[in-house]
């Protein structure tokens, strides 16, 4: 008998091989020149098509967006161009992608951002955290907040880089509202002190997340988009005074979306899997109406566990699929897996990015 993890699964109207989903992972390879996917994530991508969905790298809606070097964005055309070719390259091997839109708000340094403007977030409060600058680890700049003029300005670089990400052939989009970027900074009440209609109460700490949600679904239906959402977390220092209250309030007001699925970071991001004891995440599934997707420190049984038991529909796994282009076929077969190598996670070339074995090659190395 077949675990259920290993059956197709539809996400709203994302008809998918198996339960498995290669997380988004940023890896800083963009070419340099102008922050485009290129031949080495063509072959990257393609080779991870045995997963039941691809989760693109975060990937900036516009250059202030952006908050590390050499990371992708989806608003030139060469960035079009290159996505276009990673899309066919996947879909040619009977895979399914979407793109995860990004805006970094505050976690960002001058040096990254047009004419060495000060980044933006909800407030002038700094992330507290580093970045790459391209040459070396460097403390985020101090943000200005985003003035009420400039919103419909970011919701329509959403929409058009929403509209992009159709144009180059995804099979939908995921929205990042987690891990302290920019709307996350938003839905917190740490890094969000404003005293206007985006500030205070959840209703309006909200607000940007849901406006921004409004304008993609002008391009895509809603069956074809995803939300990622970390309210436990306090990634690059974006900290809720009371996370539950977050996330039934998010989670609730997804209910009347439709969405095709709700990733929830479950815990601390990369960290230990710790959430408020009040926080039922059965209940924020039945609430969000979405295909829940779980995040965090997820191995094969644990994945297996939770599908079956029905608190999960769909588990995204991250460092396992840089060091295993073949994961979902690996953890079917039960076979061993390949080590990461840490030091070629972000920047470089293909060593450590399509050059980890395939099983079968472990295999036939073995038996020479």
């Amino acid at each position: 008998m077949t675990d259920i993890l290993f059956t197709p699964f539809i996400a709203g109207k994302l008809a998918l091989k198996n339960r498995i989903v290669m997380a988004p992972l940023t890896r800083n390879r963009a070419r340099h020149e102008d922050d485009a996917p290129y031949d080495i994530h063509v072959k990257y991508y393609s080779q991870r098509a045995g997963a039941g969905l691809i989760i693109s790298e975060a990937t900036q809606i516009s250059p202030e967006g952006k908050g590390y070097a050499f990371t992708p964005g989806i608003y030139s055309p060469a960035q079009l161009e290159g996505w276009t070719r990673v899309t066919e390259a996947v879909h040619a091997k009977g895979g399914k992608m979407v793109l995860q839109l990004w805006h970094v708000g505050r976690v960002s340094h001058t040096s990254l951002q047009k004419g060495g403007q000060k980044p933006v977030g909800p407030s002038p409060i700094a992330a507290g955290v580093q970045t790459f600058d391209g040459e070396k680890m460097v403390d985020t700049s101090e943000p200005r907040a985003l003035e009420l003029s400039e919103i419909p300005r970011l919701l329509e670089e959403f929409r058009l880089a929403a509209q992009h990400a159709k144009d180059a052939g995804f099979d939908g989009v995921e929205l990042h509202a987690a891990n302290g970027y920019l709307l996350d900074q938003f839905l917190k009440d740490g890094p969000n002190q404003r005293r206007d209609d985006y500030g205070g109460s959840l209703e309006n700490r909200s607000r940007l997340t849901f406006e921004v949600l409004d304008k993609i679904l002008e391009v895509w239906d809603s069956g074809h988009v995803g939300i990622r959402l970390s309210p436990f977390s306090g990634a690059n220092g974006a900290t809720d005074s009371d996370p539950a209250a977050l996330a039934r309030h998010v989670a609730t007001r997804l209910g009347k979306y439709n969405l095709a699925y709700m990733h929830m970071i479950e815990g601390q991001t990369g960290g230990p899997r710790e959430w408020p004891e009040d926080v039922d995440l059965d209940a924020l599934k039945r609430a969000s109406g979405a295909a829940y997707m779980a995040n965090n420190g997820y191995d094969r049984d644990l994945a297996i566990k939770h599908v079956t038991d029905g608190h999960v529909d769909l588990v995204a796994f991250g460092v396992p699929y840089l060091a295993n282009p073949d994961l979902a076929e690996r953890l079917e077969q039960n076979a061993p897996l390949n080590d990461p190598d840490p030091d070629t996670f972000y920047g470089g070339g293909e060593e450590g990015y399509t050059d980890y074995p395939f099983l079968e090659e472990v295999q036939s190395r073995k038996a020479g």
